[in-house]
């Protein structure tokens, strides 16, 4: 059967994607042996060239947007680096710990250059400006020992960056010392092992639910909202956080 991916919008300009986790937005030297990037698949599912206008790590769902030309893709480009960009972009994490309550972050992130794809680069560039606001939504705590402690906690949170810098959620909640489950660089494998063992959790607890933009041609505000997967859903189920969703987002019973 033919792969496909869950369409959130479509016109002549835009498409716009539910993006799963472990899927590549395109092809990588990082990750040659992949065989399954989403513009080859919307490639083949629209009949038609896609041009990505933002990323999404590999581990990372939700929300990701294509033009259908090069010359719309140049304009939304322009659009998410302007001062006053109508680009809103909103995530759920699950992290180790109760995280604040409501905190801004503002923290300077130093690129992270690959060795073999970014080998020409600069490598010596400045720390880049970088802010979230993140909000705890809901808190569980189980009784699991793990490193040391009796108990262990977790917190649902949502992200709001105001910057797409590389990793940048994952980096600030490491800063925090409040790291996003399943995060295999910047977060604690002990916990991340006990959600895919455990609790049948085996991804990066980051989902990119929600994008707001302008239309670069009509100007209409376009609002999408991305569903959460079947891991997503029975791990909210289990720490009863399905009312501590946005309204958007909001579970039916499983």
């Amino acid at each position: 059967m033919t792969e496909t991916l869950t369409i959130l919008y479509q016109d002549e300009y835009l498409l716009a994607v539910n993006k799963p986790s472990g899927l590549l937005v395109h092809r990588s030297m990082i990750d040659r042996h992949e065989t399954r990037f989403a513009m080859q698949i919307l490639r083949d599912q629209i009949g038609q060239h896609v041009f990505p206008i933002h990323r999404l790590d590999k581990p990372t769902s939700g929300v990701l947007v294509f033009a259908l030309s090069s010359e719309v893709a140049a304009l939304m480009n322009k659009q998410q680096v302007a001062k006053d960009s109508k680009w809103h972009k909103g995530y759920l994490a699950v992290v180790r710990g109760w995280a604040p309550e409501d905190i801004f972050i503002d923290h300077a992130l130093k690129e992270k250059l690959d060795k073999i794809v970014d080998k020409k680069a600069q490598q010596d560039k400045p720390a880049q400006s970088a802010q979230t606001q993140i909000k705890r939504l809901a808190t569980t705590e189980l009784d699991v020992k793990i490193e040391g402690f009796d108990k262990s906690r977790y917190s649902l949170v949502w992200a709001e960056p105001e910057q797409g810098r590389k990793h940048q959620i994952r980096r600030h909640c490491k800063h925090i010392s409040h790291p996003i489950i399943g995060d295999a660089k910047h977060g604690r494998g002990r916990h991340n092992r006990y959600f895919k063992e455990q609790l049948n959790c085996p991804r990066l607890m980051l989902h990119a639910a929600y994008l707001q933009l302008q239309h670069p041609i009509t100007a209409e505000t376009i609002v999408l909202w991305a569903e959460l997967d079947d891991c997503w859903q029975h791990l909210l189920h289990g720490f009863d956080w399905q009312s501590a969703l946005p309204e958007s987002l909001q579970l039916d019973s499983i």
